[in-house]
């Protein structure tokens, strides 16, 4: 038997001249795998493919674990390109497989779900559900992996390992990342990559940094409740709005005066209900709302304050209150922390494919949360935003039911997808030769 390092010196001639340069190790091969996959998808066969699945999804939109006909449309673009999936996992979730299907394996994730919107914009392919949009992007997001599968796919051959195509239910709300990872699902992939649409960043154009990206949150409701009377005669009556009033100004403090400046950390209370009359003092009130930070310590610190100034101020003004995190419906989200060395992969493979200069480092994390996190803390993974400007209009936030998007980012989600799956699995396989090298020498 040859010794591993001819063994490997032996394939990596051969594997240079039997495959195409798609493959290659090196860097001149892997800004060519780059280049190709966009070009590839900017094909107006491909393109137009795309556009039609997104136009076709954002007109049926539907909400966290309902996303049935959406994951029936999954299923039969994967029938239709050939690729093997499991099904349902995680409700309505559909998990794909390019390549080898043995290791290493390396998954990219979409989200599938929409908003409880209406849906303001006049187009043609607006949503033809009443109150309901895809207004965060996810009917983009899902139509980018299908467009990575679709691109993948005609070069599975060459692919040293499997990709994991994850079409994710219930983002909103919903941790259907959680229920992916619980499912198992996902137990042996060594790497996943998800992007989010940004109508702030041009087309071409993509964002993000190493380490924390966006916090983590978690969400609140109290019932406080006192003794309904007339408004007159208030001396009669226990007013739970005014217990309210002083528990909302209350729980401000815990950022303002507890956290360290130097740390970010948000509490806001968005929900206040109570009364129906000019007149009457109601029994209750409820209020809600949610907290962020950058650390599970940090959230579970707030959550356990946030209940003790409720229980507390409430008490003061001789009120009861009860307070609700919903646990089990929706779990505290994770803050969203990208891996150190894929952050190294993304900028190499993001710089060959669109230009270094269109690569955008974010100096400071977001606020927002994402359920990608749940990835993230059990598999090194790594989160980008990526640019849907439709200029020369005024951009409209996520989650505005005036939402555009330009669909002509949709090739570099794809391309960006495909290119980094396939970039880790090179980068993986020859990293493992590497470091078998290394230890055969010392044999």
């Amino acid at each position: 038997m040859c010794s591993f390092k001819k063994w490997f010196n032996l394939y990596i001639i051969f594997h240079v001249l039997a495959s195409t340069p798609i493959f290659s190790l090196s860097d001149h091969s892997s800004n060519q795998l780059s280049t190709n996959f966009l070009e590839i998808a900017k094909k107006p066969d491909v393109f137009d493919w795309m556009v039609k699945i997104r136009r076709k999804i954002h007109e049926n939109p539907e909400l966290r674990y309902e996303e049935f006909e959406t994951s029936k449309l999954i299923r039969e673009e994967l029938d239709k390109l050939g690729i093997p999936y499991k099904h349902p996992v995680a409700v309505t979730g559909v998990i794909g497989f390019i390549g080898t299907g043995g290791s290493p394996f390396v998954a990219v994730r979409a989200d599938m779900d929409a908003l409880p919107i209406q849906e303001m914009v006049e187009w043609e392919h607006k949503s033809k559900v009443p109150g309901k949009m895809h207004g965060c992007g996810h009917d983009a997001h899902l139509t980018m992996l299908l467009g990575a599968a679709k691109i993948l796919k005609q070069y599975e051959k060459e692919i040293q390992g499997t990709v994991v195509l994850v079409f994710q239910p219930a983002e909103e709300g919903g941790a259907g990342a959680k229920k992916i990872i619980d499912s198992g699902a996902l137990d042996n992939v060594t790497a996943i990559f998800g992007l989010h649409v940004v109508p702030e960043l041009r087309v071409g154009e993509v964002a993000s940094r190493s380490g924390p990206v966006l916090a983590g949150s978690g969400i609140f409701e109290a019932k406080i409740s006192g003794k309904g009377g007339h408004a007159a005669i208030p001396q009669h009556s226990i007013d739970p709005l005014l217990a309210a009033s002083n528990v909302i100004i209350s729980l401000q403090h815990l950022v303002s005066r507890e956290a360290d400046p130097l740390e970010p950390q948000v509490v806001t209370v968005s929900k206040f209900q109570g009364g129906a009359a000019f007149n009457v003092i109601p029994d209750y009130v409820t209020i809600g709302g949610t907290f962020r930070a950058f650390s599970g310590e940090t959230l579970q610190h707030l959550k356990q304050r946030i209940e003790q100034v409720i229980i507390g101020q409430a008490a003061v003004q001789r009120c009861n209150a009860s307070v609700n995190f919903f646990d089990e419906e929706k779990p505290l989200y994770p803050p969203t922390v990208n891996h150190g060395e894929l952050h190294k992969l993304f900028l190499d493979v993001a710089g060959n494919l669109i230009g270094i200069n269109n690569v955008i480092i974010d100096e400071s994390p977001s606020m927002g949360s994402e359920d990608f996190a749940f990835y993230q803390e059990v598999i090194p993974g790594y989160y980008f935003m990526l640019g849907v400007k439709s200029s020369p209009e005024p951009n409209q936030s996520l989650h505005s039911p005036y939402l555009k998007i330009n669909e002509n980012g949709l090739p570099y989600g794809a391309s960006l997808h495909a290119s980094l799956a396939a970039n880790y699995l090179i980068k993986y396989q020859h990293d493992v030769a590497k470091v078998a090298g290394k230890y055969h020498d010392k044999l």
